[in-house]
């Protein structure tokens, strides 16, 4: 699984012209499952997400995680996290999990994520979305838990 955190002041997803989720404070995460991703890496990388510390404290250092700030999740799919750019100039997606896999995937980890914390948000499976942040820092951070037949012996 892969997922791009941005910590935000803000941000909103809309579809059709309508907003579908928005949030205060928080991170925007980008998730994108991969070919051989089970429940397991969706559940690690949520795990890893919540406890990251990537929030200021008092003195200023990044040193609180979202649930120590109490900030929302906005959470996104996005296949594209997958890309393969090493050939040509086309970007290959077939490290993308199928669709149907994808969109499991994806829903186990909204599942998973709205039963460990209180302000979960979220864009919608497959749609043209538009997605719009106020980045908080600028705040950007990839994480990627690899499927475990992919991950190192």
């Amino acid at each position: 699984m892969i997922g791009l955190l941005q910590r935000v002041s803000e941000a909103r997803v809309d579809v059709d012209g309508a907003t579908i989720g928005r949030i205060g404070p928080g991170l925007l995460v980008l998730v994108c499952a991969e070919r051989g991703d089970t429940e397991a890496e969706a559940d690690r990388l949520l795990a890893k997400l919540l406890k990251l510390r990537i929030f200021t404290d008092e003195a200023g250092k990044m040193n609180q995680s979202v649930q120590d700030v109490g900030g929302g999740l906005l959470l996104v799919s996005q296949f594209t996290l997958a890309a393969d750019t090493r050939g040509g100039n086309r970007p290959s997606f077939t490290g993308a999990a199928a669709p149907d896999e994808g969109r499991r995937l994806y829903d186990h980890f909204v599942a998973q994520a709205r039963s460990q914390h209180p302000v979960v948000e979220t864009g919608r499976f497959a749609a043209d979305m538009k997605v719009h942040l106020v980045n908080d820092g600028p705040v950007t951070i990839p994480l990627r838990i690899p499927p475990a037949a992919a991950a190192p012996a």
